[in-house]
């Protein structure tokens, strides 16, 4: 982002003219040209800021999710926190994001696509797998030096734990019953119990159950 206060308003103006522009057309519909227009800047000024309008579209869906995302994030540095804590509240921030994201899509004009709407869910799980993948991955780390958490492969473990969730909670890659997502869920949480050797049940206050719905 730049550094000027004047750079990042201007920065911010070319993400509110795309969502804007995002509630009145479809995604392919939407050029750069309308989106400088929309901000109220030259084109050029476009591309100081970003390489293509796709660019501006993963910045944006950032910036929506920025706040629990961000949580999740500082986590991994509260090391007094036992790593099983952080992780529930990890999850939590990851579901607080879901929900966010859900409720905005809910909320889209009647002509957004299909296509559009999985585009954006793509992009958006996308982002909050890579975003919360460190995070996670340091706090399971902080786990196995503590003797806490027994695995070899912290960052596998992250990376496939976050997919799990991310796509179960948002439910639109793969549409489940409430039944079904809490089924997975719980499946998860037993494999996690017997692949970190930890005892049956510790993690199960992990479980994001009242939050499916």
């Amino acid at each position: 982002m730049p550094d000027t206060k004047k750079n990042e308003k201007k920065y911010h103006l070319i993400l509110d003219a795309l969502q804007l522009l995002l509630e009145e057309k479809k995604i392919q519909n939407i050029s750069v040209s309308e989106i400088a227009q929309k901000a109220g800047i030259g084109k050029g000024s476009i591309y100081y800021y970003f390489p293509s309008k796709d660019a501006i579209l993963d910045a944006l869906i950032e910036r929506s999710y920025e706040q629990p995302l961000l949580t999740a994030k500082n986590l991994a540095a509260q090391t007094e926190i036992s790593p099983f804590t952080r992780m529930a509240m990890l999850f939590q921030a990851c579901q607080n994001s879901s929900t966010a994201f859900i409720k905005q899509n809910d909320s889209s004009p009647d002509n957004t696509s299909a296509q559009d709407l999985a585009f954006l869910h793509q992009k958006y799980l996308t982002h909050v797998v890579s975003e919360l993948k460190p995070a996670l991955t340091e706090i399971i780390k902080q786990g196995v030096e503590s003797g806490q958490i027994h695995f070899d492969r912290p960052a596998a473990l992250a990376e496939i734990v976050l997919i799990v969730i991310a796509v179960k909670l948002d439910n639109s890659l793969l549409p489940s019953t409430p039944a079904e997502t809490e089924d997975t869920l719980q499946g998860l949480i037993s494999l996690l119990e017997k692949g970190t050797e930890v005892a049956p049940g510790t993690l199960s206050y992990l479980s994001l159950t009242p939050y499916i719905k």
